[in-house]
């Protein structure tokens, strides 16, 4: 984590910077724009620097928040060599992708590609897992980032039981849950109760919170 050499104090909510309202050269509006033109749908940071707003608002170290950069390596573990190094914002997602760049830089540069690479939760999420298996054919030796564990009462994943030969789950109430077998345009199939199982199951509240009268 790099500090940015930015005033904390200089920032405002990302949604309410108005740089046509703050004198700043022409390169930093054209970065601005180049920003907006690349993903139109971007949203706004929760605090952006009127000073350097490439710098993102963090308190990912501990202690009071402030703008900072994210220098992450590509480290050869049996060698000890650094062998690439990519800046990010200080902001998960940028940090994570910073990975398919280095090792596409890296392999393209070198010829070297890891066989096993290494890295932690973050780095465990189904889109990175797959493009690292799929496209690279590479071991990731990395913790899945399972977010189907819930932690407001309600029901998970783990909740329901996988009935392979009746091709069904089963509710903690011992109900099924069955599929027409007609997959999505994402190409999952969708899993549902009837509605009489449903209705007047004490568990709804904990199982379908939104659908609860």
């Amino acid at each position: 984590m790099i500090k940015a050499d930015a005033n904390r104090q200089r920032g405002v909510p990302g949604s309410e910077a108005d740089w046509s309202r703050t004198s700043i050269s022409h390169p930093v509006r054209e970065y601005l724009d180049a920003l907006d033109d690349a993903d139109p749908e971007r949203k706004a940071p929760k605090n952006i620097s009127l000073t350097d707003p490439g710098s993102q608002w963090t308190a990912a170290p501990g202690g009071p928040a402030f703008y900072a950069y994210s220098t992450n390596y590509l480290i050869d573990i049996e060698a000890g060599v650094i062998v690439d190094v990519e800046a990010t914002r200080a902001i998960r997602i940028e940090e994570v992708n910073s990975t398919k760049t280095m090792i596409e830089r890296v392999e393209k540069r070198f010829g070297l590609k890891p066989e096993r690479p290494i890295g932690d939760t973050a780095y465990g999420t189904g889109e990175m897992l797959g493009w690292m298996v799929e496209e690279k054919a590479i071991e990731p030796h990395v913790p899945v980032w399972d977010k189907s564990q819930r932690q407001d009462d309600t029901l998970s994943r783990w909740d329901f039981e996988w009935d392979a030969q009746a091709n069904e789950y089963r509710c903690p109430n011992g109900k099924s849950l069955c599929t027409t077998g007609r997959a999505t345009a994402a190409g999952t199939l969708i899993y549902r109760s009837s509605l009489y199982d449903c209705q007047g199951c004490e568990l709804k509240s904990r199982c379908c919170p939104k659908y609860t009268d």
